[in-house]
C-alpha cells in the first residue's frame, strides 16, 4: 500500500474507511457483507493458524484466539461500495496489517465470484486519528446514521451490517467492543436517543453535500 501522513500509535483510536474502484457496489448484499465481517473476526488475531478459506467452511473447529488482537474493533459499518471502523490500535502496524488482510481476502472472494479483474478497493485506504473522546462519540453516531443518510433503511436498527443493534442491546457480539463509547451514556437508550437526535440533522447536511458538488 502507498505509505501516508499518519502514524498509528497503540493505545490511540482511528476512524479508517475505504470506498470501492469507482464506487461500484460490492457489498451487494449478505453474503458479501457477512464474508466481510467473518474475516474481520477472523483477522484479529496477530498469527491465523490456518487459511481463512479453511476457517469458512470449518468455524466450529478452529476457535479464533482472542488473548491477542492486532486491534480492537470499536464499531463499523458496511455500506454497499464502502466500509467504516473505528479501530483502536493493539499492536504496532495492527491498523494496518488489519486492513490489509480483510480488504485482501474479500478482493480475492469478490474477484473470483464475479469473474472481475482488477483492483476491489481503491489502493489506500483513509485513517483519522481521533484525537479526543467527543470525537469518538460523535464519530459513532456518525457512522451509525450511514445507512439512514443514504436512504438504506428509516431506523438504523434495521439495517444489519453495522454495530448499532450491538450498541442498543439487540445484539450480542464477541469481536466488537463498545465500551469507549457506551461508558459515556447512562443506559443503552440514552445513547439510541443520542443517535437518533441527528438523524434527520445528518440526512441534510449529506444533500447539502451533494448539491454543493454538482
Amino acid at each position: 500500500m502507498p505509505r501516508r501522513n499518519i502514524f498509528f500509535v497503540p493505545g490511540e483510536f482511528y476512524h479508517i474507511f475505504n470506498h470501492s474502484v469507482a464506487s461500484i457496489p460490492i457489498f451487494k448484499g449478505a453474503r458479501e457483507s457477512e464474508m466481510f465481517l467473518n474475516a474481520a473476526k477472523f483477522y484479529l488475531q496477530p498469527n491465523p493458524p490456518i487459511k481463512f478459506s479453511l476457517y469458512r467452511i470449518s468455524k466450529n473447529r478452529f476457535p479464533l484466539e482472542s488473548r491477542e488482537k492486532l486491534v480492537t474493533i470499536i464499531n463499523y459499518c458496511i455500506m454497499p461500495n464502502h466500509f467504516h471502523f473505528t479501530l483502536k490500535e493493539e499492536k504496532e502496524g495492527g491498523i494496518k496489517q488489519f486492513i490489509q488482510r480483510i480488504s485482501n481476502s474479500f478482493a480475492h472472494y469478490f474477484s473470483t465470484k464475479y469473474k472481475k479483474r482488477g483492483h476491489v478497493f481503491e489502493d489506500k485506504f483513509k485513517a483519522i486519528h481521533i484525537e479526543t473522546e467527543e470525537q469518538l462519540i460523535h464519530l459513532s453516531r456518525y457512522i451509525h446514521l450511514n445507512p439512514v443518510t443514504s436512504y438504506l433503511v428509516e431506523n438504523p436498527d434495521d439495517y444489519l451490517y453495522s454495530s448499532y443493534n450491538i450498541y442498543i442491546g439487540k445484539e450480542i457480539s464477541d469481536f466488537v467492543d463498545p465500551s469507549p463509547v457506551l461508558n459515556n451514556f447512562s443506559a443503552t437508550m440514552t445513547y439510541k436517543e443520542f443517535i437518533l437526535s441527528q438523524k434527520d440533522y445528518q440526512r441534510t447536511i449529506h444533500r447539502i453535500k451533494h448539491l454543493l458538488l454538482e
